[in-house]
């Protein structure tokens, strides 16, 4: 087992929790437990092998996956000597999943519940992505069910229990290299009770590799997409969120499909619209409720949460057309097509011309894509997360709520709130801060590796 040795100093992040080692940050690359590092020469790492973190001090800090081709040449999966067979995976993937349920209130009932099983680092399988999709096929949804909106328990009643389907990421060398084996470990583990006494959760019916994120790239990695095992439905799949029904095309669209990290954020803009209801807007107490925009709408998660929760028009704005054709299939399976209308546009174009349109709502949400993808490109994101807030503060009507997310990790939270301040300075409107929130629980977030830390979501009403 090769031993990578540290300079002096550079211990004191992975102390603290932190799972990465960068390349500049290597003193030198041993053969193994005998050799000295004083006297020994650095020999060259492979790709996908697993390695031995040590400090200068020789203080063990953990077994590594590596890449020598990447700035983060080593990422820690254990703090102990083990391998990385079958069955380490399986055990992984179990533990992750036992979390999700056994959390606390708030938790995940997997059987009827979309979910992130598997969040990389924060699950200590670094670099792999498990999303977890329960559901029926659309097709069969369409032809059973003739009412609408309808409820998850109606759907159960009439196809029976719901069925899964998995999306899965294999984001660094060393998890591409055993994908296969971690298929295998992932399908074992659903076939199989989690605990004894428990049932299981059962095979999924298709997985979908979604492996076509860019920071493959840095890995060396060419990009992958595509059905992986199994079968999945022509026209997607329903699933429920919030008990409101969903149409997802896992083969398409952007990262894993669905972005389930904005789960609770979405429950909580639609008791805010119960709330505008009673509140004394501008237009919030006319008859038919709060009027509302979500921008960066994507398939409609929010927008739809808002009609449902009693908004009288929800306005969609979104760059991709493949993105609202799916929000318009949404907004029919939730019996609100009368209230959500879309535009296919730029943010930034959009909220401009409203603004000059002189445009006003009760409730705008802004749930933009990353800005900021690295630390050198945050500074431009910056200025773009201040200008659509800005905006957005301007047309809102006194009283009215801004939902305003990023999920840039480069962007911390002092950085997002500061922007905010300025941004509702800069249009001279008085805000107050009535909830702040983070990605949902199944994406943990691990204490010492901020990146785990990535959704901020808050939310704010405007004083004046």
């Amino acid at each position: 087992m090769k031993r990578i040795i540290l300079k002096p100093g550079e211990e004191q992040r992975i102390l603290l929790g932190h799972p990465w080692v960068y390349d500049n940050e290597i003193a030198v690359i041993l053969e193994g437990p005998g050799e000295k590092s004083n006297t020994a020469k650095s020999i060259p790492l492979v790709p996908g092998e697993t390695a031995d973190i040590e400090s200068s001090g020789k203080e063990y800090l953990g077994r590594a996956f590596v890449n020598p081709n990447s700035k983060i040449t080593a990422r820690i999966y254990s703090p102990s000597k083990e391998g990385a067979d079958k069955g380490f995976f399986k055990n992984r993937i179990r533990t992750a999943i036992l979390r999700r349920i056994a959390g606390g209130p708030g938790f995940y009932d997997l059987r009827r519940e979309s979910a992130r099983i598997v969040f990389a680092e924060a699950d200590s399988l670094p670099a792999l992505i498990i999303d977890r999709f329960a559901g029926w096929p659309l097709g069969a949804v369409e032809n059973a069910i003739s009412n609408r909106p309808f409820s998850m328990e109606e759907t159960e009643q009439v196809l029976g229990p719901p069925s899964s389907w998995i999306t899965v990421q294999f984001l660094c060398w060393a998890m591409d290299e055993r994908r296969e084996m971690i298929l295998d470990a992932l399908e074992e583990v659903l076939s199989s009770p989690l605990n004894p006494g428990m049932e299981a959760l059962g095979k999924p019916e298709g997985i979908i590799e979604r492996s076509g994120a860019r920071v493959r790239e840095l890995e060396g990695l060419p990009l992958r997409e595509g059905l992986a095992r199994g079968n999945f439905p022509t026209g997607g799949i329903v699933i429920f969120e919030n008990e409101l029904p969903f149409v997802l095309n896992l083969e398409e669209g952007q990262k894993t499909g669905h972005f389930l990290d904005q789960k609770i954020n979405r429950r909580l803009t639609a008791e805010y619209i119960k709330v505008l209801q009673t509140q004394d807007t501008a237009d919030a107490s006319q008859p038919g409720g709060p009027v509302v925009l979500d921008a960066c709408s994507y398939t409609g998660g929010f927008g739809i949460h808002a009609a449902r929760a009693g908004a009288r028009s929800v306005t969609c704005v979104d760059v991709s057309a493949a993105a609202l054709e799916t929000l318009e299939k949404n907004t029919a399976l939730n019996g609100v097509s009368s209230v959500v209308k879309t535009a296919e546009a730029d943010v930034f174009e959009y909220l401009r011309a409203a603004q000059r349109r002189k445009e006003h709502y009760d409730l705008i949400v802004l749930d933009p894509p990353a800005f900021a993808k690295n630390r050198a490109s945050l500074e431009d994101a910056i200025r773009g997360y201040k200008e659509i807030n800005l905006r957005a503060v301007s047309m809102l009507n006194t009283g009215g709520i801004l939902v305003t997310c990023s999920c840039s990790q480069a962007m911390d939270e002092a950085l997002f709130r500061r922007m905010i301040t300025e941004a509702a300075a800069d249009a001279d409107r008085r805000i107050i801060q009535l909830d702040f929130r983070y990605q949902a629980p199944d994406h943990p977030i691990l204490m010492g590796y901020d990146e785990s830390l990535y959704l901020k979501c808050g939310f704010y009403r405007i004083l004046k």
